[in-house]
């Protein structure tokens, strides 16, 4: 084992070890992300959802696919640590809501993305999909709209891209903004396989 992948196991164990988490890892559920100090591209979304928790693949489900797309990469890339990071907002399913899955936990990110990111050292793009990450990451006011975030995606490269969350439930907004298919795909297209060439 590398020194590299010793540390990345280290930091699996602390997150499983951390009581905030004590009761995921009491039934036997362990943190889902993905990452490695080659990774060239982070994609940080909300958090697994309950089909991606008991399958232990991120994304596993139709957003994913529609993120796969948008981002113009085949599976076997996406879920390539070597080459891409899968960093969520929080690394357990929080359950369910009135109106969807509820948010991610408070604190969880801002505690363990910093480590986990100081250890990604050739990391060119960071993907923020959806509220969550897009106001943690680019500092937005709680008035900010994220259509408009999205709209100026420009404004946060190179270092971030902004997108909206690549759920079925989305299909009218993006009906109602034809710009995104249009103008902010193939930019975001072009950037990641740029990031993604090194």
């Amino acid at each position: 084992m590398t020194g590299a992948q010793a540390d990345f196991d280290s930091v699996f164990q602390a997150i499983r070890a951390d009581e905030q988490n004590g009761e995921f890892t009491r039934q036997g559920i362990d943190p889902l992300y993905t990452a490695s100090a080659t990774s060239r591209l982070v994609i940080i979304g909300q958090a697994p959802g309950r089909v991606a928790q008991e399958t232990r693949i991120p994304w596993n489900d139709k957003s994913g696919d529609r993120l796969r797309d948008w981002l113009g990469i085949d599976r076997a890339t996406f879920y390539d640590p070597s080459a891409v990071a899968l960093l969520p907002m929080d690394f357990y399913y929080p359950g369910k809501g009135k109106s969807g899955d509820l948010p991610p936990r408070r604190g969880f990110a801002e505690k363990w993305h910093p480590v986990l990111l100081g250890m990604m050292p050739q990391v060119r793009l960071t993907v923020l999909v959806g509220s969550y990450a897009t106001r943690r990451y680019l500092e937005l006011s709680s008035s900010a709209k994220l259509t408009d975030v999205v709209r100026n995606y420009a404004d946060y490269l190179p270092r971030f891209f902004p997108l909206v969350h690549p759920s079925p439930r989305n299909q009218l907004w993006m009906s109602r903004n034809p710009w995104f298919e249009t103008d902010v795909l193939p930019r975001l297209r072009s950037e990641v396989a740029s990031a993604l060439r090194g």
